[in-house]
C-alpha cells in the first residue's frame, strides 16, 4: 500500500498523534470533515509533505495547515504560478504550503508544508464529498480512508502485512487516538447502522426518524478499515440532494454553484416474480422558443435549452444498466429519439447524446398534452416500472387537462 499521511521528504511517516472525523451522510452522499494532529518527534527539523488518496467518487473542497500560531487555509492557484509562490515564500523564510494533484489518474494529492521544527505539531483539517457505494441488499457503504487511520501492524504479526511502510507497535498500543462521529439524514426514514467496529446506540434526532446520530464505541481493531452500513427505510425511492455552493465562491467555479443529485432507481411497491427493477426512463423536453432565451435574462449567458440539455445528459449517464429508455421533445408538435423505448446499452446512450447535442429550441409552442397522451398510450415493459421526467421553462395550456391526464395514469407512471 502507498504510504499517505504526511511525510518526510525520505517517506518516512510523521507520528500521528490524533484523528478525529466527523462525517454527514445525506443519502448516498457523504460530507467529511477531519483534523490530523501530527507531531515531530525527532531532534532536528523535518521537511514534511501531506499525501492522500482520493477515490474517483470524491472531491477535497477545503484544506487547511496550522503550524504555531500561523494558519493558512488553501487557495487555488495555476500550477507554474503556486510552485513560484512557494518557491518564493521558502526563500524568505516564511511558511509555506503547496497543495498539487499527482498521477496520471489524478487521484492523489500532496501538499509540502516545508520544514516542522522539532518538538512542534502540525494540525490538518481537510473536508470532501464523496458518493456511496450501494450494497446489494441496499445499505449505503461509507469507509473511513486509511489517510485518516492508518493501521498498523504489531510486532509479532504472522499474516499478511496490511500495513507496508508504517511502522510496527507492540499489541494494544496505538501511537494514535481516534474518534469517528456520524450524522445521518434521510427523507424516507433510517432503519439502522451496522459496523465491523462497536457503536454508540443509534439516536434519532427527529421524531420521523429521518435525522440520527452514532459514534464508535471505542477505539476500532488496528487491522481492518472502519466502516458503516446505513439502512434506510426507502432506499430506492427517487429523491434529490441540493449541495449550497461556498459563500464566497466565485460564480460559475466548481464549488461556487448550487449542485443537486438525484437518484433515479425507482421504489417497486412488491416483489413480482420475473420483474426487474431497472426500470423505463423517458425524458420529455420543452424544445418551445423561449427556451433558446437566457437563463438570467442577460444576453451571451448560458441558455435555458443548453442548461437542461447539460442536465438530461447527466441523467442519461445515469441510468442502471439494462434499463430501457426513450427522449421526446416538444414545442407546437412533439417528436422522439426512438418509435419506441430501447434498451440502454453503451451504443444507445452514445448515440442519444450525439443527437442531444444537436437539439434546438425549435419547436414552436409549449403544448405538453399531446406527448404526454402518446407516452400513456404506449404499453408499459413488463417487469420495467415507469418514470417520465420533464423539462419546461413557463407555463404550458390546457392545465386542466393535463392534471386529469397524469392523475388518471399515476398507478402506471411515476
Amino acid at each position: 500500500m502507498t504510504c499517505c499521511g504526511l511525510l518526510t521528504s525520505s517517506k518516512q511517516p510523521v507520528p500521528l498523534r490524533s484523528s478525529s472525523v466527523s462525517v454527514l451522510i445525506r443519502g448516498f452522499v457523504a460530507d467529511v470533515g477531519c483534523e490530523l494532529l501530527y507531531r515531530n518527534e525527532e531532534p532536528g527539523p523535518l521537511e514534511t509533505v501531506f499525501v492522500f488518496p482520493v477515490d474517483a467518487e470524491a472531491a477535497v473542497y477545503a484544506f487547511q495547515a496550522r503550524l504555531g500560531g500561523a494558519c493558512i487555509q488553501a487557495q487555488l492557484r495555476e500550477k507554474k504560478q503556486a510552485q513560484e509562490l512557494y518557491g518564493d515564500a521558502l526563500a524568505g523564510g516564511q511558511s509555506s504550503f503547496l497543495l498539487q494533484q499527482e498521477g496520471a489518474g489524478g487521484d492523489v494529492f500532496s501538499c509540502s508544508l516545508g520544514n516542522l521544527p522539532p518538538g512542534a505539531e502540525a494540525a490538518l483539517t481537510l473536508r470532501y464529498v464523496c458518493q456511496l457505494s450501494l450494497e446489494p441488499d441496499g445499505a449505503a457503504r461509507y469507509v473511513l480512508p486509511a489517510v485518516l487511520r492508518p493501521r498498523y501492524t504489531p510486532h509479532g504479526w504472522g499474516r499478511e502485512d496490511v500495513t507496508q511502510g508504517v511502522p510496527r507497535v507492540p499489541p494494544g498500543e496505538l501511537p494514535y487516538t481516534l474518534s469517528l462521529s456520524a450524522t445521518l439524514q434521510s427523507p424516507h426514514g433510517i432503519d439502522r447502522v451496522l459496523s465491523n467496529c462497536p457503536l454508540t446506540p443509534l439516536s434519532y434526532t427527529a421524531g420521523s426518524r429521518t435525522t440520527a446520530q452514532v459514534s464508535l464505541a471505542q477505539a476500532p481493531p488496528w487491522d481492518r478499515d472502519v466502516e458503516l452500513l446505513v439502512y434506510y427505510a426507502e432506499p430506492h425511492k427517487p429523491s434529490a440532494v441540493l449541495e449550497a455552493g461556498l459563500p464566497g465562491a466565485e460564480p460559475g467555479s466548481l464549488m461556487g454553484d448550487p449542485a443537486v443529485m438525484v437518484t433515479l432507481q425507482p421504489s417497486v411497491p412488491e416483489v413480482v416474480p420475473g420483474q426487474s427493477s431497472a426500470g423505463e426512463f423517458l425524458f420529455l423536453l420543452d424544445r418551445s422558443g423561449s427556451m433558446g432565451c437566457a437563463m438570467d435574462g442577460r444576453d451571451g449567458s448560458r441558455r435555458r435549452i443548453d442548461s437542461a440539455k447539460e442536465t438530461l445528459v447527466l441523467l442519461l449517464k445515469s441510468l442502471p444498466l439494462g434499463c430501457y429508455f426513450n427522449i421526446y421533445g416538444f414545442g407546437s408538435g412533439f417528436e422522439s429519439f426512438y418509435p419506441q423505448s430501447v434498451q440502454y446499452t453503451q451504443q444507445t446512450m452514445a448515440e442519444s447524446l450525439q443527437r442531444i447535442q444537436r437539439l434546438q429550441a425549435d419547436l414552436g409552442g409549449t403544448k405538453i398534452l399531446a406527448p404526454l397522451q402518446a407516452i400513456y398510450r404506449s404499453p408499459c415493459r413488463a417487469g420495467h416500472p415507469r418514470q417520465l421526467f420533464v423539462f419546461t421553462d413557463g407555463e404550458v395550456g390546457d392545465t386542466q387537462d393535463i392534471i386529469a391526464e397524469v392523475q388518471h395514469h399515476r398507478g402506471t407512471h411515476r
